[in-house]
């Protein structure tokens, strides 16, 4: 018999799912927020990233740029990596430098929004 822990849940299925990380990698807010990614896109679950404050820091985190190359809707603030001295170049299009408005639309566009500051 399977094990019923690698299977997709089908009521998550394109469900949508936001969330936004301002702390940095050190703190464990970006590993939940991993995991919590990864678990999510395994579900089929339309899952929105956004990077402010410190947690812009977390793009120089390789796993990242997997998971939005494997489906994770990467957004990073722009005026964030600004102040911090991230280099916004380099990045493919799975990753979306954009501001507050951009924010605002995953709030209002997801069917679940968490933030971990």
């Amino acid at each position: 018999m399977e094990s019923t822990t690698n299977l997709a849940n089908p009521t998550l299925a394109n469900k949508k799912l936001g969330l936004l990380l301002s702390t940095s990698p050190e703190h464990p807010n970006a590993e939940t927020v991993y995991h919590l990614s990864k678990t999510a896109l395994a579900n089929k679950v339309d899952t929105y990233l956004y990077f402010i404050d410190e947690g812009v820091k977390n793009l120089e985190d390789p796993r990242f740029s997997e998971l939005a190359k494997n489906g994770l809707k990467l957004f990073v603030c722009a005026y964030g990596c600004q102040q911090h001295h991230i280099s916004t170049d380099g990045y493919g299009k799975e990753v979306t430098f954009c501001g507050l408005v951009i924010l605002s639309n995953i709030i209002d566009g997801c069917d679940r929004f968490l933030a971990f500051n």
